[in-house]
């Protein structure tokens, strides 16, 4: 008698020591440390998060951790995300981590975009969201007038900057979020700076693309949102070379030629007035403000200075410019810069 209940203690004991080092025991390993985040897409189902750990070289005991994820009910509560895995874990505190949806934002980043297509590939390098499915909606005319835009400006909506968000954020969930981030811009204070300039947002969006491409001195932005905000106001052509690089689609050209000038595009500020039809890169807040707080003077032209410092020459008169031109093209031409 003594010896069955001995023998049946010892199995339970056996079994109990067994489930503990399957719960308690350490199942990940240290080669977790150089790829720490686990990235579950959406409509993963238990295999393939199995599958993702094997990836990584993560599991030190695979069939230990099927057994804890079918006790914790976690196969069939697979929740798509990032979630950073650390070594030493043991099953428990994976699972548990895995199955609560915890996950570990992304900061999103996007600056130095010319086109939707850039964004659209720069924002799916970060989070879920495929280009293919950013660059539809950009490019959905019935979508992106729900938001207050046009498929040729819907770029105004987009400030870079760095947002926090989760992995498996779609490509409209990014939008609206996106959307949310410039109304909070917008405050009433910059609406109504906005109408002193006689500009809407995406007027000021679409100058200060342009003001942005013209010069990084940020320090300069405002005179040069000046000399455009003359020019509109006296009803002349921008003839902003930034929009003809634009128009050529080769953001490689570095000096603007006459050829260029005949470009027949509707960003081609040379042959027609006003504002092209949307930004010609995302521009930053700070040339956002350049344009929203514009140095107010009688400048009617600006030209690169020719010392090549990124600082422009400016002038009230069409003399004087001719004048800044000349020494920045002999300068251009000293360096063998023909296009």
């Amino acid at each position: 008698m003594w010896a069955v209940v001995l023998a049946l203690l010892l199995i339970v004991a056996i079994m109990g020591r067994t489930i503990y080092k399957r719960l308690y025991h350490i199942n990940v390993s240290k080669q977790i440390e150089s790829t720490p985040y686990l990235l579950i897409p959406t409509g993963s189902d238990f295999d393939d998060v199995v599958t993702l750990l094997k990836q990584k070289n993560a599991l030190i005991d695979e069939n230990s951790f099927r057994w804890t994820a079918e006790q914790m009910k976690y196969t069939e509560r697979i929740k798509p995300g990032r979630y950073k895995i650390e070594a030493g874990m043991n099953n428990k505190e994976l699972i548990a981590l895995l199955r609560s949806g915890r996950q570990s934002p992304v900061n999103l980043v996007f600056n130095n975009i010319r086109t939707k297509e850039q964004l659209a590939f720069r924002v799916a390098e970060q989070i879920e969201a495929g280009p293919d499915a950013v660059l539809n909606l950009l490019n959905d005319p019935d979508y992106t007038a729900k938001l207050g835009f046009t498929v040729d400006n819907v770029l105004s909506l987009f400030i870079p900057n760095t947002y926090e968000m989760y992995w498996n954020t779609s490509a409209d969930k990014f939008i609206v979020r996106m959307h949310q981030e410039y109304q909070k811009f917008w405050t009433q204070e910059k609406m109504k700076k906005a109408e002193l300039t006689g500009l809407t947002p995406i007027e000021v969006s679409i100058l200060a693309s342009i003001v942005q491409q013209e010069s990084n001195k940020k320090d300069e932005a405002p005179l040069i949102a000046g000399v455009y905000m003359n020019r509109l106001k006296k009803d002349w052509k921008l003839e902003a070379d930034p929009t003809l690089v634009y128009a050529a689609g080769d953001f490689s050209i570095k000096r603007v030629l006459n050829i260029h000038k005949k470009i027949d595009s509707p960003y081609n500020t040379y042959k027609y007035k006003g504002l092209p039809p949307g930004p010609i890169c995302l521009p930053e807040i700070v040339y956002l403000n350049s344009v929203l707080d514009y140095s107010q003077h009688s400048y009617m032209y600006f030209c690169a200075k020719d010392d090549f410092s990124g600082y422009h020459n400016f002038a009230t008169n069409y003399i004087q410019h001719l004048l800044n031109a000349r020494k920045f093209q002999r300068a251009l031409n000293k360096r063998g810069i023909k296009s």
